[in-house]
Parts: structure tokens; C-alpha cells; sequence
């Protein structure tokens, strides 16, 4: 089901995340995820997906929410964005009592909240993906060019995997082919990109495929499920966050992510009439 891995780069070996970790080991909690993400009330995707995965995969999730959404299975109405005041506020409050062992990002839902964003990231030293969200599954669009132009100069050179489908690379980088979009994200500044297929595979089978600066690209191919579901992307990158934090190298933490997340979508139900959401497997 996986494609075949090389051995991880040593940019990505556990080792760079040790001190976090053995934090966490010390204290004989789960490894604490800090995730900021939109709230999703069909609790498919946004922060719930995010607890949701994070427990099934023994880490625990921090949540900072960015944005009130209205939205059901079928698309998103409207976005909220939390006020910047209260964001950072919340953000100070709580790193002053708790160290996270790693961050995932979601939906941003404003700009204004890229700046203290930017300062979290720049101070910290463990392993940060983000899930570019820039369009619901119903075509909502939850970010412009300005945003992704932001994403870019601000964010990228912080991150350590980014996991746009392909219409994200696209929109990030104005690029038609998946490969190039991917060499331009890491030339912009991301460790490694992992570029996932579902919005727009055919046939049987899909495949993503990971890229990082000066190896080869590494593919994984999974058996197309029969339906379209909300939520997978969320699921996908709070799992990878989990899988490093843990202390996976990058490559064994993508496989592991992908396949929770693969099961968890085989699992999925219809609670509405549009799209499935995940099941959350162990």
C-alpha cells in the first residue's frame, strides 16, 4: 500500500526534537499538540478533528481557535476570525504555563492573526505542519492571494511540513504541476512538502507524494475510497504532528499519518446530506 522509503534526512531525524520530547517524557504526559485551527460545528474538520486525532494517536491537543465558522457538510457559509487582541491574548496566557511539543495549523480565517502566529513559530524549537485550508470541500474559499503571498514570506521559512492538496500548491505558488508547485514551496522556505492527491484523483487509486530539499521525491499510492469527505486534511496533518512529536523521523511519521487517516476515512459516515466525515480509528 505504501510506496517504498529511503532513509530519512538527518534534518529530520527525532534527534532535532529531542529536548522537547524529553520534556514531554519527563513529565509522563502524551505529547502536547498546540493547535490553531477554524470551529467546524459538524465537528468533522477544525479543531475537533484535531482532538479527536490526537487522542486516538496517545498525543494531546492545545486549541487555539482562529475563526468561528458557519458551515455544515456541504460547504461553509461565513467565517468569524477571532479578534487579534484576544488570539495573542489567549496564545500568551497559555504558553506562559504550558510548552507544547509541536504545532499544527489550520484554517487561519484573517491575516491579522499571521503576525503573532509568526512570532509563536520564530521562538519555537520543535516540529510545526501546516494545512494550508484554502478551500472548503463545497468551494468556499477561505483565502486569497494576498494570504498565500503572506503564507509564503511569513510562514513557510518556519515550517516544517506544509500538506497542500494539489488546488492548494496551486494557489500558494501559481504553479500547474504538482512537482514544481512543491520545489517552489521548499525554495520559499518549507523543510518538506507533502503534496496530497484525493481533491483530485481518478481511477482507483491516488497517490501523495513528499518532497524535501536535495532527495528524491517519495511516493505513496492508497486504494480510493468511494466517497468525498470533510475533515481528511485536518485528520491527515494533526496526525503527522502527532507521529513527529512522538519521534518518528519525517518520512515514517507521513506513512503512519497516512494510513491512520486512510483508515479513518474508511470508517467515515454521511451525518448530512454532503460530504462524509471520518471516523476516528486507533
Amino acid at each position: 500500500m505504501l510506496g517504498r522509503m529511503g532513509g530519512p534526512p538527518a534534518e529530520f531525524r527525532p534527534g532535532r526534537w529531542r529536548g522537547a520530547l524529553l520534556q514531554s517524557a519527563a513529565m509522563d504526559t502524551p505529547p502536547l499538540i498546540l493547535c490553531l485551527g477554524g470551529l467546524d460545528p459538524t465537528g468533522g474538520a477544525g479543531i475537533q478533528a484535531d482532538i479527536e486525532t490526537l487522542g486516538a494517536l496517545g498525543a494531546r491537543a492545545l486549541t487555539l481557535v482562529t475563526a468561528l465558522t458557519a458551515q455544515n457538510t456541504t460547504n461553509i457559509d461565513a467565517i468569524l476570525p477571532t479578534p487579534v487582541d484576544f488570539f495573542t491574548r489567549q496564545l500568551e496566557v497559555l504558553l506562559s504555563d504550558i510548552k507544547p511539543n509541536a504545532i499544527k495549523i489550520g484554517l487561519l480565517g484573517s491575516d491579522q492573526l499571521l503576525p503573532p502566529i509568526r512570532r509563536l513559530l520564530a521562538n519555537f524549537d520543535g516540529p510545526i505542519v501546516l494545512d494550508p485550508v484554502l478551500r472548503a470541500g463545497g468551494g468556499f474559499e477561505t483565502g486569497d492571494q494576498a494570504l498565500c503571498q503572506q503564507l509564503r514570506e511569513e510562514i513557510l521559512p518556519l515550517i516544517t511540513l506544509i500538506t497542500p492538496n494539489r488546488f492548494e500548491a496551486r494557489c500558494l505558488t501559481g504553479e500547474e504541476q504538482h512537482a514544481v508547485a512543491a520545489a517552489d514551496l521548499i525554495d520559499a522556505g518549507a523543510a518538506a512538502v507533502l503534496v496530497t492527491g484525493a481533491d483530485e484523483a481518478t481511477g482507483d487509486s491516488l497517490c501523495n507524494t513528499l518532497y524535501s530539499r536535495g532527495h528524491k521525491p517519495l511516493d505513496f499510492s492508497w486504494p480510493r475510497l468511494a466517497h468525498d469527505y470533510h475533515g481528511s486534511g485536518c485528520t491527515l496533518a494533526s496526525a503527522c504532528a502527532a507521529r513527529l512529536a512522538l519521534g518518528d523521523d519525517l518520512p515514517a511519521a507521513v506513512a503512519a499519518a497516512q494510513a491512520h487517516t486512510w483508515h479513518a476515512l474508511a470508517q467515515a459516515r454521511q451525518i448530512g446530506r454532503g460530504q462524509w466525515l471520518p471516523g476516528r480509528s486507533t
